[in-house]
C-alpha cells in the first residue's frame, strides 16, 4: 500500500522536543528544526492501529513484558539482520539511554574507563562521565569523505583501567555502516584486552541499499559472550516518545548483572503502549519501513546533489544509514560560534558538530527526515547562511 511522506504534519501543541525547545536551544522559536534525531513523518499505520486498540481497554496499569514482545525482537533480528538469538537474551527497558546507563553501572566501577570512537552521539560519553567514569576518546580516521575504525592505533591508547568499549553501529553522526572486517578487527581488540562491548544499534534498521548492517555480536560466539547489544524501534518507526528499548545479552552472567542494575535503578517496569508499538512494528511494519528507506534515500541523494552544485565548500559524509547528514564546513573558515550564528540567522536549527566531541569542531549535523518541500526550504536557508 502507498504511504504518504510528503504531506507536512503540524506538530505544534504536542510538547515535542524538536519544536518546543527551539527557543531555549537556538535563541529563537522560528528556526526550521533539523537537529534532534526524530522524523517529521507519521508513525506507521500498523502501530497507530495497535495503540488505538490498546487504548480501547480503559485500564492502563502496571504491566509485564509479554512473551510476544521478546519473541518479536528475536524474529526481527533474524529476519532483518540474519542474527539468530534466543528470546531469553532480551531485556526490555524504558529507553536506550536508561539501559546504557544501567550497563555502565553494571559493568564498571567509579574511576574505571569507558572507551569509545569519536566524534559520536554525545550521551554515549556524557553518561559515563556523569557516573564518575573516565572516558577515553578513540579518534576515528577520516578516509575518503568517510570515517573508519582504527583498532591498530587504539590498542596503544587503551589503559589498564579500560573496561568497556562502546560502539555506535551504524555510526551517529557519520552515517557509516561498519564493514564486517572492521567489526572483526574491533572484536579482536576487545578480546585481546579483555574488554566488554556495548553496541548501540538503534539506527541498524535504516540502512540504504548496497550496505548491510552486521550486529557485532553475531560474528562469533566468543564476541557474543562479551557483547551487550542495545536496540529499539524508536528511530526506525518514529516511536521514541513511547520510551521502549531492549538489550540483547547472550551471556547469562552479564545478563544477570544488567538485570540487577535495572532493578537498582527502577528500570524494570515497561511502557505498555511501547510494548504494543514494538510488537506491531516488528510484526507488520516491514512494508512501511521499505517505503521510508526509499523516501529517505531520495532526500539524501537530493541533498548531496544540491550541496555539490550550490555549496561545494561544504563537504558531506554520504550517509550509508539513517537520516543524519554530517557536514564538514571547515573549508568555510568560520569558527564554530560564527557557523551556528549564521545558520540560526537564516532560520535553521542544526546540531553543532562540537556537541559530538572536539573532533566535531567545524562540522554540523542535519536531519533530512522531513517532507521534500520542507527539505528544499531548509536547503534554501542553508545557502543564505553559508554562501
Amino acid at each position: 500500500m502507498p504511504f504518504d511522506f510528503d504531506t507536512p504534519i503540524d506538530r505544534s501543541g504536542t510538547a515535542t522536543v524538536k519544536y518546543e525547545r527551539r527557543a531555549a536551544r537556538f535563541g529563537q522559536a522560528d528556526v526550521l528544526p533539523l537537529w534532534v534525531a526524530d522524523m517529521d513523518f507519521a508513525t506507521p499505520p500498523c502501530v497507530v492501529s495497535a495503540l488505538t486498540a490498546r487504548c480501547a481497554h480503559p485500564i492502563y496499569g502496571y504491566t509485564i513484558v509479554p512473551e510476544s514482545a521478546v519473541q518479536a525482537v528475536a524474529d526481527w533480528q533474524l529476519r532483518r539482520h540474519g542474527w539468530c538469538i534466543d528470546p531469553d537474551w532480551v531485556l526490555i527497558g524504558p529507553g536506550l539511554l536508561p539501559l546504557y546507563a544501567a550497563c555502565i553501572t553494571a559493568y564498571t566501577r567509579a574511576g574505571e574507563t569507558v572507551a569509545l570512537p569519536t566524534p559520536v552521539y554525545d550521551p554515549l560519553f556524557a553518561i559515563p562521565q556523569r557516573l564518575d567514569r573516565q572516558v577515553l576518546r578513540l579518534p576515528l580516521i577520516q578516509a575518503g569523505g568517510l570515517q573508519a575504525l582504527d583498532g591498530a592505533s587504539w590498542a596503544r591508547m587503551l589503559t589498564p583501567g579500560t573496561r568497556l568499549l562502546v560502539l555506535c553501529s551504524p555510526h551517529n553522526p557519520g552515517g557509516r555502516v561498519w564493514r564486517t572486517e572492521e567489526l572483526a578487527a574491533l572484536g579482536e581488540l576487545a578480546q585481546r584486552h579483555d574488554l566488554l562491548i556495548i553496541s548501540d544499534e538503534i539506527h541498524a534498521d535504516l540502512v540504504y541499499p548496497g550496505h548491510r548492517h552486521q550486529p557485532i555480536a553475531s560474528l562469533t560466539p566468543q564476541l557474543a559472550a562479551r557483547t551487550i547489544t542495545l536496540g529499539s524501534p524508536g528511530k526506525t518507526f518514529n516511536t521514541a516518545g513511547l520510551a521502549t528499548a531492549y538489550a540483547i545479552v547472550p551471556d547469562a552472567a552479564l545478563r544477570a548483572l544488567l538485570q540487577q542494575a535495572m532493578q537498582a535503578h527502577g528500570l524494570e517496569g515497561p511502557n505498555l503502549f511501547g510494548l504494543a508499538a514494538l510488537v506491531a512494528a516488528y510484526r507488520e511494519g516491514g512494508p512501511w519501513l521499505e517505503a521510508l528507506i526509499a523516501y529517505l534515500r531520495g532526500n539524501r541523494d537530493h541533498t548531496l546533489a544540491w550541496l555539490a552544485q550550490h555549496l561545494p565548500l561544504v563537504r558531506p559524509h554520504p550517509p550509508e544509514a539513517s537520516f543524519l547528514l554530517w557536514l564538514d564546513c571547515r573549508a568555510l573558515g568560520l569558527t564554530d560560534d560564527e557557523l551556528m550564528r549564521r545558520l540560526v540567522a537564516a532560520g535553521l536549527g542544526l546540531t553543532p558538530g562540537r556537541q559530538f566531541g572536539p573532533e566535531g569542531s567545524g562540522f554540523v549535523r542535519l536531519n533530512y527526515a522531513l517532507p521534500r518541500a520542507r527539505l528544499d526550504e531548509a536547503l534554501t536557508r542553508l545557502a543564505i547562511a553559508l554562501k
